[in-house]
């Protein structure tokens, strides 16, 4: 679902959030669903939006509200089988924000899957970077995305081991966004299972 809201092909960058944007996990995670179900076209929602704090993606929210604008509009042409959470370096830098943390995503999980109807709606959340160390507690975030599965059902947790940044030591490299398309694919297809 592009920015205009028509359903269209995907090709990177699927996000539109920063006109810098590139590479994202998107597009692959969309090529290896279509792979596992050949009968079945698979529709992107992307909403992601860089540099934000989990507060703005609460449901009260700017941005939880564009979003679920945008996923109400994609339920009109089909179903929506799972959400993907990639977020949190912003946080990490705060101690405040790291402790609420857990708290928030917890409470953004419900929502949405109060505001989509469907209480066992799939989320795999991701690391963030194992390069990204300048942020004093992100130990803490990362915490929060690891432990989740055992807190929250139909939930799952992908690691970001061995994957490299572009230079920057805060986001991946395409390759890196690539693979874990891949990775997110796998999980979201246990959950579905």
């Amino acid at each position: 679902l592009n920015k205009a809201h028509e359903w269209v092909s995907a090709v990177d960058p699927i996000s539109f959030d920063k006109k810098i944007a590139g590479v994202s996990l998107g597009r692959t995670f969309g090529i290896e669903m279509a792979k596992a179900n050949k009968d079945v076209k698979i529709g992107l929602i992307p909403c992601a939006v860089g540099g934000t704090p989990i507060r703005r993606w609460q449901q009260n929210g700017d941005l939880y509200q564009a979003a679920l604008k945008r996923a109400k509009l994609a339920q009109k042409a089909g179903v929506i089988k799972g959400i993907l959470w990639h977020q949190g370096e912003s946080d990490s830098g705060n101690e405040d924000t790291a402790k609420i943390y857990e708290q928030q995503l917890h409470a953004m999980i419900a929502a949405w899957r109060k505001d989509l109807g469907n209480e066992k709606i799939p989320v795999v959340v991701g690391e963030l970077g194992q390069f990204f160390k300048r942020a004093k507690h992100k130990s803490t975030v990362d915490n929060a995305l690891k432990v989740l599965p055992n807190k929250v059902k139909h939930t799952a947790w992908v690691t970001s081991e061995g994957l490299g940044h572009k230079g920057d030591v805060v986001h991946f490299n395409a390759a890196a966004y690539r693979e874990f398309g891949k990775r997110y694919a796998s999980k979201i297809k246990s959950l579905q299972e």
